[in-house]
């Protein structure tokens, strides 16, 4: 595996290869098997596979989250070398980022719904680190992965807004044997924390089991409820919406799927299913 540290260096090593397709998954490091499976599907279709590991502060509304994220990049590269990463790109952030610069993209109400009534200004840090990878990295394809829905949703309608010449490929969610999606944040729950997390993808499965015997209303209050219900977890929220602009649902819409975020002890927790 190589690794580049600059744009410059990378940038000129990918314009050599010619007319290889780049597969490309942008990480925050920290990596897990969700990640990796993001490689694997990388690997399959392209003929170049780079992984780019980078915590990107502008995305962060809290400083003491930036702070604490993890960052064990010895074991992230140790684990890339094994999934056959071609390339590395793990960049400072001066490398990315010239003095104050200024970003605002508008895409509507996927920016404010959900993660965005929680986290303020987070999806214009997303979009702003993703668009500068996707100019240096210039991908063919671009692997995602579905535990963060919302996230892909703002990203295309970036990549539809903006006409970057890139395919968006969302992967499914990776979860532990008990159920527990994979996350990076995962290493801040204490044990029993551990437990009382699995209560977000039992009650998103409850919800997908129910979904034709109970309507969206009251799929949402008692989902909420089981959320609540469990010690140590504070549900933020529990929507049933459409899944291409995230606004409520009906028994008729075409592409459901539900959406949780919780605070499991110290650690805020994502999740999703699609229902239909």
């Amino acid at each position: 595996m190589k690794t580049f540290t600059t744009r410059r260096a990378i940038r000129e090593y990918l314009c050599a290869q010619g007319s290889a397709t780049i597969g490309f998954v942008p990480t925050m490091g920290a990596l897990h098997n969700g990640h990796l499976s993001l490689i694997a599907q990388a690997k399959q279709a392209n003929d170049i596979t780079v992984c780019s590991i980078f915590v990107n502060p502008t995305q962060f509304n809290d400083a003491k989250d930036l702070k604490k994220y993890p960052r064990p990049i010895e074991a992230d590269m140790a684990k890339l070398e094994l999934a056959g990463c071609d390339i590395l790109f793990n960049p400072a952030v001066n490398e990315m980022y010239d003095g104050n610069e200024q970003w605002h993209l508008d895409v509507g109400r996927l920016e404010y719904l959900l993660e965005g009534e929680f986290r303020p200004g987070h999806y214009q840090g997303v979009m702003q680190v993703v668009f500068k990878l996707l100019d240096i990295v210039k991908p063919t394809n671009l692997y995602m992965g579905q535990k963060d829905y919302q996230q892909i949703m703002v990203v295309n309608k970036m990549i539809e807004l903006l006409n970057i010449p890139v395919n968006i490929v969302m992967c499914p969610i990776e979860r532990e044997a008990d159920g527990l999606a994979m996350s990076s944040r995962n290493v801040h729950l204490t044990a029993e924390d551990r437990q009382h997390a699995l209560v977000l993808s039992k009650t998103l499965n409850w919800v997908k089991d129910n979904f034709d015997r109970l309507n969206i209303a009251e799929l949402q209050q008692q989902a909420m409820d089981k959320l609540a219900a469990e010690e140590g977890v504070e549900p933020e929220y529990f929507r049933i919406v459409d899944g291409k602009m995230l606004l409520h649902a009906s028994e008729n819409t075409q592409i459901i799927v539900a959406l949780t975020a919780a605070r499991v002890g110290k650690t805020r927790l994502l999740d999703n299913v699609l229902i239909r």
